[in-house]
């Protein structure tokens, strides 16, 4: 079976892994990308394969509660630059998920490039907040639509591929904004979260479950 033609005919996809009969809220996952990458991402996505383990751990985290779980299929590899490709597709999955859940609360767990694709799509009303793993968070990422959203951020500050600082920047400014906003240092696990991944997945699953939780 090919998979790619299915991709194209359907670019922007919500991929639902849990969805029960009356949904009350949604979480949907966003995985990590590349700067730039015109081209669709390959059949076999190492960064989607990455979330799984948190996709299983949040499922867990809120078993009985009616809660829909999703993840985003990206169009193109990359977020390459204004055209900010990956928010754009966390947006059209934000709509694609209120047309088939209703105006259920939603809370955006990303990785990396996911995870700034999830901050720049906070702004939609549904979202109650997000979950950022390792995030992308360049000095000039917008904060002012973040007013009254909940905000976890949580980085390795070893980690290579993005900056732990920048993130810790980032919150700054989100808190300057209205955002309720915290920086979670961890321990280790690098940019791919591999080292400690245990940890990564049960606290992404308890802060996502919390948010849930908020009224």
């Amino acid at each position: 079976m090919n998979l790619c033609p299915t991709r194209r005919a359907d670019p922007t996809a919500l991929v639902v892994r849990s969805a029960p009969a009356v949904p009350t809220a949604a979480v949907l996952l966003l995985h990590g990308g590349r700067a730039d990458g015109p081209e669709p991402p390959p059949a076999l996505n190492l960064p989607a394969l990455r979330m799984r383990p948190f996709a299983a751990a949040v499922t867990r985290a809120v078993r009985g509660r009616g809660v829909l779980i999703a993840e985003v299929r990206y169009r193109h590899r990359g977020w390459n630059g204004a055209r900010a490709d990956a928010a754009r597709d966390a947006e059209a999955a934000l709509a694609r998920l209120r047309e088939r859940a209703g105006p259920v609360p939603v809370v955006l767990l990303g990785h990396s490039m996911g995870g700034r694709a999830a901050l720049r799509a906070a702004g939609d009303p549904a979202v109650r907040g997000v979950v950022a793993l390792a995030p992308w968070c360049p000095a000039d990422e917008p904060v002012d639509h973040l007013g009254g959203r909940r905000l976890y951020l949580l980085h390795d500050e070893t980690d290579r591929v993005t900056s732990a600082r920048q993130s810790w920047e980032f919150v700054r400014r989100a808190r300057e904004a209205g955002a309720d906003a915290a920086g979670i240092p961890m321990p280790t696990g690098g940019h791919a979260m591999l080292r400690g991944a245990d940890l990564w997945h049960r606290r992404a699953a308890e802060l996502t479950a919390a948010l849930l939780s908020h009224g």
